[in-house]
């Protein structure tokens, strides 16, 4: 199968391509800088405008879009909101009128969303048929969403909706155990909130699962089956790291550090299940957040 994939060198795209090159698959990666591919081949484009790779994306059995800067990565200004916004609008519309050049081919558009869509819902059990929420990160899923929707009629499209990835080598797990590893880790605020996560290993796999299986169309929660509040996940980190989890970090601290992100992405959260995956049969490899933080660590 000839695959193409739009974020194709991060935390989460260069095992895909890996997987994807090791099960036999044909992949090219589009990227802004043919330098940082190291698997896969380098297909330049800008994230926006039509240039030769649009040809590469239309002739394509399968485009897997993972574009976008890091919600957690700093804190949300305005001009920070319009590149989070920009970084996700523009790959995707510019993917989906490539796939729109050719409406004669039969083809698989794999296009991440995020379980930010939901908002902060307290102890809801969230799955694909919740409403969405409200807030800034919800406006913005529903719009990326939307956007990569209108590769309806020329491609099948599936809208994976991930949780907090986590993985060996960086992601949001690093940053989270840098505290713990000096022995000052432990919840945040009242450690009551929920995360909804999934172990990149599982992520990656249901990409596939996407990929190689017509029946899989539409939203997809691609989280793990067992959502855990803040404190456990802590209890469970320093488990892991055989640190203390003692130490909380107190809401205020946060919300004086990252104003609103601190509210939705800290102190917030989302009871998110996979109802969708699991009813069709998707087994998770890692079900359980001590059996992921042992493989990822």
């Amino acid at each position: 199968m000839k695959i193409v994939v739009a974020g194709g060198t991060g935390f989460l795209g260069q095992p895909l391509v890996s997987e994807l090159l090791r099960r036999g698959h044909s992949v090219a990666v589009l990227t802004r800088n043919p330098s940082r591919v190291e698997v896969g081949t380098p297909l330049l484009w800008d994230g926006r405008s039509q240039g030769a790779w649009s040809a590469d994306v239309a002739g394509a059995d399968a485009v897997m879009n993972l574009s976008g800067e890091n919600i957690g990565e700093s804190r949300w200004t305005d001009e920070r909101k319009r590149r989070l916004v920009s970084s996700r609008l523009e790959p995707t519309r510019a993917i989906v009128e490539a796939l729109q050049s050719d409406p004669s081919r039969s083809r698989t558009l794999v296009n991440v969303s995020a379980v930010g869509i939901y908002g902060v819902r307290g102890d809801d059990v969230l799955d694909e048929t919740s409403p969405h929420g409200t807030s800034f990160l919800s406006d913005l899923v529903e719009r990326w969403e939307e956007a990569a929707r209108q590769a309806d009629s020329v491609a099948r499209v599936v809208l994976p909706r991930l949780g907090v990835v986590l993985g060996p080598g960086g992601g949001a797990l690093e940053q989270m155990a840098m505290p713990f590893r000096f022995g000052a880790g432990g919840p945040i605020a009242s450690g009551h909130q929920w995360m909804s996560w999934i172990g990149r290993d599982d992520a990656i796999r249901f990409f596939v699962h996407a990929v190689e299986r017509d029946a899989v169309q539409g939203v997809y929660n691609a989280t793990a089956p067992e959502p855990v509040r803040n404190r456990d996940f802590a209890k469970a980190l320093g488990r892991a790291l055989h640190r203390p989890s003692l130490i909380p970090v107190p809401a205020f601290a946060l919300r004086a550090m990252f104003g609103e992100l601190a509210d939705e992405l800290l102190i917030g959260g989302q009871r998110v299940v996979p109802k969708r995956a699991l009813d069709e049969g998707f087994v998770f490899e890692t079900p359980t957040i001590d059996a992921a933080l042992e493989r990822a660590l």
